[in-house]
Order: structure tokens, then C-alpha cells, then sequence
């Protein structure tokens, strides 16, 4: 068994009081016993809607080579036959664990942040890196006050790169996180109006973001959207914070990392770039214009932590997208087929943008129309109905003619769309399904596309389970 962590550092590292005999170490670490796997050392992690420790005796079951529980539930525990290791506060104790793996780490470590992008710019990386080293890099979106020290946490100590995603809905989220992570490259995707119901206006998001210059490494490397409007004011932020190497990536003439050429197709872009003065061309296997802007800070990143460029040139010919990110399926109808491009994880006005883009972009066949499924995006506050109905402008500028719209926020954008689009409303994804369900026709292309918490991954199932995948593509948002 590789140990991640031997059992004399992982009690070292916590400050725990170790019960029962040790093993040697353990391989990994969760907080869910359903995804344990054995060897690992279960932390039991109390939430807001859920605690680690009444799940304990489900770790054991599953293999955890050691528990890490808290003092204060100890007595309520029972006998237990597995290892247990003692704290205070479990979450702590997995900070804890976490600022010990960046210490002992000699990986070049990336951290990226935006209002959209971040998880795609994250598996890009993670992707591209792998073609020139041994890359550790945060599952899903494990982007919080308990994902970051978990991805911390779990980095072995042989990895070459470490890239982190860290995300926030209100100021003074980042700060402590980035101050675990400690990056050399920190990258902000892009500003726009998400979580735009806890702050001002964008320039308060932008602050907010721009926290994440505070956990750079001296001498780190700050990467900006150049052509985004907040630029100059992350910028500003980035030197305040003591940041000396800020650099912008985009179309923008004095972008470090600029682009000269993109030629967007339907599954993929061709494009040329000019990265700190070095030439390059690369086709990039997941199509959108929004996805060669996210590629642009890749390259960037890649170049500062000292990667091959060529070799991660290489590597985005077979960039590919995770599910309700980009995902496509051709579908088999009775008659033909239907592509699904799912978009089910989030959703707010500039992600929207570009996935209707990219919706666009997409051709289809026969007598197939472009079908746009859209559900609410959430956190948008008292500007959620201006925002919502200024999506119809955003519509009306597209080949799109067939509109599915679901959740109470959508009601503004129903209301707003002219009587030429095809608008079918509907109060929730449950009733929308049926009436998605029986419009489909073959040569249909339908992008869903909405904020996680309305469900419409419900839609992209539904969708799977009537009209079996033929094969799956990739496009990412």
C-alpha cells in the first residue's frame, strides 16, 4: 500500500491523541464513507446538514484504516474497532493536516478563482500538466472551507504540480483558504455577476476575488483576464497586495499571454498564440470561444511554474468535458439523432452567454432546430428579474428559435422574450421534463444549461434514459 501519510506524521500534524494501535499509515483520506475506500482515514466532519460521526461505525464497514473524531463526541460513540484518532475539532484538524502537506510539498502549486471558468480552467490544467509531470489537483468543485484543506490534505508528496480551485460567495471566504494553498500562480478566470445577491455590485465581487493575492508566494505570479473591465482594478488589487509579476492573458495588444489567431469550429479551435514572446499553435479539443480565453491563462500558468510549452500544446488537441460542464451525447432518436450538450452545474449571465454561443455554433441537421433548456440562475438577489429578462436580448442575438424555460426566476425571462421564439414555461424541472421530453425531434440540438441547485440534471438523465447515447463529445464552459 503507498501511504499518503504515515500514522506518527497524520498524528503529528493534527495535534491528535491516538487510541487503539496504529497501522503503518494510510493511503487516502475521506469524509464520506460512501466513497471510502480502504486504508483511508475517515474524518468525521460535522456540516450544516449532515455529521461525520454518526456515519463512523458505515467508515469502519467500508475499511478506514483510522477515524479522526472529535473529544467532545467521543462518549456518545460507543465501542469502536478501528483506530481512532482524537481532536479537538475535526475540521481543524484537517486544516491542520493540509497547511502540513503544502509544507512538506516542493510541487509548483496554481490556485484559480473567477465568477465563471474556474473548474474548466482547473481540469485544463490538470490535464495539460500530466503531459509533462505527476499533477495533484482538487476533485470536482471541492472549492471550499472544507474542499481546499481536503485537496490540501490529500496532495502526495511526490506530485510536481498542485492545482487548486477556490471559490467564495461572500468576502473573506478566499483569504484563509489561499493562505493554506500558498500559490505560486494565481489565476482570476473572469468577473461577472455570480453571487451577485451578497455583494454591491462587480467591482465588490472583484475585491472579493482579488483575495486571493494575499496567499501568493513571494515572488508568485498573478494572472488577469486582460480584456475583462475589472482588470485594472485586479491589477491595482494585485500590487497592493505586494504582487510584483502581474500579467494578462486575451485578445488585448498588451496581454503577456495574448492571442493572435483563433478560428472556432464546432468541436473544436484552432488558434495561435504569442506566450511571453514565444510563438505557438494548438488546436484545442473543446470548442467555445470562452474556452480558448480559459486556455489562454492555462498556457500562462504553464509557462510560469516551467512546463513545456510545446508539449502542453500538444495535450489540448484531447481536452474533453466533465458532465453538466460542456458534456455532449448524440443521442439515437427512431428517425436520427439528437446532440444534448449538458450544462446542468451553473449558471449565471456571462456563462450563460457563452453557452448559448456555443449553442450557436453547434449545426444541426435535417429539420433540427437549436433548442436552448434554461433554468435559474441562482444568487443573484434583487437583481435577479433584470437579469433573468436580460436574457432575451442575449437570445434574439442567436439561430436560437425553440426556448424551454424552467423556475420561478425564469418567469422574467418568459415575460421578456418577443412572440417569434417558441417559448415553453414551465414552474419546475418536473413539470418541464414531460413537455422537453415530447418536443424532441431528430436533427434537434438542445443545450440545458442552469445553476445546480434547480435540478435540470434531472433533464439531461431523462433525456438519457429515453434516447440512448450513441457516442459523447466535449465542449466546455
Amino acid at each position: 500500500m503507498n501511504l499518503l501519510w504515515t500514522s506518527e506524521a497524520l498524528i503529528a500534524a493534527t495535534d491528535g491523541r491516538p487510541l487503539g494501535p496504529m497501522p503503518e499509515g494510510i493511503s487516502g483520506i475521506s469524509i464520506d464513507s460512501r466513497s471510502l475506500q480502504p486504508g483511508d482515514a475517515f474524518f468525521a466532519i460535522k456540516g450544516e446538514a449532515m455529521d461525520g460521526h454518526d456515519f463512523v461505525t458505515a467508515a469502519i464497514k467500508a475499511g478506514a484504516g483510522v477515524l479522526v473524531v472529535a473529544e467532545g463526541k467521543l462518549p456518545s460513540l460507543g465501542r469502536l474497532t478501528a483506530p481512532i484518532i482524537v481532536v479537538e475539532d475535526v475540521l481543524v484538524a484537517l486544516e491542520k493536516l493540509g497547511v502540513a502537506a503544502r509544507t512538506r510539498s516542493q510541487a509548483k502549486v496554481i490556485a484559480v478563482t473567477g465568477s465563471a471558468g474556474k473548474t474548466t480552467t482547473k481540469e485544463a490544467l490538470r490535464h495539460v500538466l500530466s503531459s509533462v509531470g505527476k499533477v495533484h489537483a482538487s476533485a470536482q468543485s471541492f472549492n471550499n472551507h472544507w474542499g481546499v484543506p481536503l485537496t490540501l490534505a490529500r496532495m502526495p508528496v511526490d506530485c510536481d504540480y498542485a492545482v487548486f480551485e477556490i471559490g467564495m460567495n461572500h468576502p473573506d471566504e478566499i483569504r484563509p483558504l489561499v493562505k493554506m494553498v500558498r500559490p505560486h500562480v494565481a489565476i482570476v478566470t473572469m468577473i461577472a455577476a455570480a453571487h451577485l445577491g451578497f455583494f454591491k455590485n462587480l467591482d465588490e465581487i472583484a475585491k472579493a476575488k482579488a483575495e486571493i493575492f494575499e496567499g501568493l508566494e513571494p515572488d508568485g505570479a498573478a494572472v488577469l483576464n486582460r480584456d475583462d473591465a475589472r482588470f485594472k482594478l485586479l491589477d491595482k488589487m494585485a500590487q497592493a497586495a505586494g504582487v510584483e509579476h502581474v500579467y494578462g492573458f486575451g485578445e488585448n495588444a498588451r496581454s503577456t499571454f495574448k492571442l493572435t489567431k483563433c478560428e472556432l469550429h464546432a468541436d473544436h479551435s484552432d488558434i495561435a498564440a504569442r506566450i511571453s514572446g514565444h510563438d505557438m499553435i494548438a488546436r484545442i479539443g473543446a470548442p467555445g470561444r470562452h474556452m480558448v480565453q480559459n486556455v489562454l491563462a492555462v498556457l500562462g500558468a504553464a509557462h510560469l511554474v516551467g512546463a513545456d510549452l510545446d508539449k502542453v500544446a500538444l495535450a489540448l488537441v484531447d481536452l474533453s468535458a466533465e458532465r453538466g460542464r460542456g458534456k455532449r451525447h448524440v443521442l439515437r432518436h427512431s428517425k436520427g439523432y439528437i446532440t444534448l450538450i449538458d450544462e446542468s452545474y451553473n449558471a449565471n449571465p456571462a456563462s450563460m452567454a457563452a453557452a448559448m454561443a456555443l449553442l450557436n455554433a453547434t449545426p444541426v441537421t435535417g429539420e433540427g432546430r437549436r433548442i436552448a433548456v434554461l433554468g435559474d440562475m441562482l444568487e443573484l438577489g434583487d437583481h435577479s428579474a433584470k437579469l433573468h429578462a436580460a436574457l432575451a436580448d442575449l437570445i434574439v442575438g442567436t439561430g436560437t428559435r425553440t426556448v424551454f424555460l424552467g423556475g420561478p426566476e425564469m418567469r422574467s425571462l418568459a415575460d421578456a422574450l418577443p412572440g417569434d421564439i417558441e417559448t415553453e414555461y414551465r414552474a419546475g424541472v418536473e413539470e418541464l421534463k414531460p413537455v422537453l421530453l415530447a418536443a424532441l425531434k431528430p436533427g434537434d440540438v438542445v443545450m440545458i444549461k442552469s445553476s445546480k441547485g434547480i435540478g435540470f440534471a434531472k433533464l439531461v438523465d431523462a433525456l438519457l434514459g429515453k434516447f440512448p447515447a450513441e457516442t459523447t463529445t466535449s465542449n466546455q464552459t
